[in-house]
């Protein structure tokens, strides 16, 4: 089975204005000559980790990693202001051209993925193929399936705190509960509801319980970019009623891809994935049997690397620069 690759530090960090107010966190690693790649991290507003570099092969890829509009070290922390799809995908276009990149990879799991497919839709030509994780289409039923009915079924004990700062006459729409708090003056209260939500995620997160996980989105200064960004998101529906993702995927036709996905995945069923492939008939599909959604569980680790290779192993000579 495939392991990452060892710990590497970036070669390059940069902060980078892209409008609105906004600069967005930067770095590089891996060879500056090697195949460039686009790491898109999930949430929206997660952030990127350390972990995040070592998916790929420091010898043939440059791997490019950054933290979107109000997440991870990007300026200012945890804004909505000017922060929608359109903008992210703007955002990507200007590090390619900031970069001198001509055509890239894109890896991106989870909202990484949801990114990923509206960027490439919108820009094909610059894509050489991608490496999608944890599909997630962000379609009405996707959300409420994590928000409202659904995963609730499943992890019924963690339901109830994720209901705790709801009062009962509203958890009948409880994104919009959410939101309102999520956005409201009440820092206490802001704070409050962004821990349960974001530690309801990281709690269904993964086949077996990682407390690392949960740990992680419980740090308060992550969990106020991800449930605010979130929330925001998937409030106005991901911002792409405008461009439904499976309406659109003919613009993949000549894209290599790659997806993975966890058999046993709460947060983004796998239904997402099978109907991604599809639309979209030149990916390969990889369902991981023994997994849910996080991107550290060991098969899920495999099927991506493994993916990875396949496209340095395919591009890297010939990779545009």
């Amino acid at each position: 089975m495939r392991c990452l690759f060892p710990a590497i530090r970036p070669y390059a960090r940069e902060r980078l204005a892209v409008g609105d107010g906004h600069q967005l966190y930067l770095e590089q690693c891996g060879n500056p000559d090697g195949l460039p790649v686009l790491f898109i991290h999930g949430g929206p507003g997660a952030g990127i980790t350390q972990r995040d570099r070592q998916f790929f092969d420091p010898e043939r890829y440059r791997v490019i990693l950054f933290d979107q509009r109000g997440a991870g070290q990007s300026q200012p922390h945890a804004s909505l202001a000017a922060n929608t799809t359109d903008h992210l995908i703007a955002d990507i276009e200007q590090i390619r051209h900031h970069l001198g990149i001509s055509q890239w990879v894109l890896f991106g799991g989870s909202w990484g993925s949801t990114l990923a497919l509206a960027y490439a839709q919108t820009h094909p030509a610059a894509v050489i193929a991608m490496v999608l994780r944890g599909i997630f289409l962000c379609r009405d039923e996707d959300i409420a399936w994590f928000y409202q009915c659904g995963a609730s079924r499943i992890f019924a004990e963690h339901w109830r705190d994720f209901l705790a700062p709801i009062p009962l006459a509203e958890q009948h729409d409880l994104l919009s509960a959410y939101y309102r708090r999520l956005t409201a003056s009440n820092e206490l209260e802001r704070m409050a509801a962004a821990k349960a939500w974001s530690i309801w995620e990281g709690r269904c997160a993964a086949l077996k319980h990682n407390p690392e996980i949960v740990g992680r989105l419980a740090d308060p200064h992550l969990a106020l970019a991800m449930a605010r960004i979130e929330a925001h998101y998937f409030y106005h529906r991901a911002f792409l009623d405008q461009r439904p993702l499976l309406h659109h995927c003919q613009q993949l036709a000549d894209i290599p891809g790659y997806i993975v996905h966890g058999r046993y995945d709460m947060v983004c069923p796998v239904d997402q994935a099978i109907a991604l492939q599809q639309a979209w008939p030149v990916a390969q599909l990889a369902i991981v049997n023994d997994a849910g959604h996080a991107s550290s569980e060991p098969g899920i680790v495999d099927a991506l690397i493994h993916a990875t290779e396949r496209i340095a192993d395919r591009f890297y000579r010939g990779a545009a620069q």
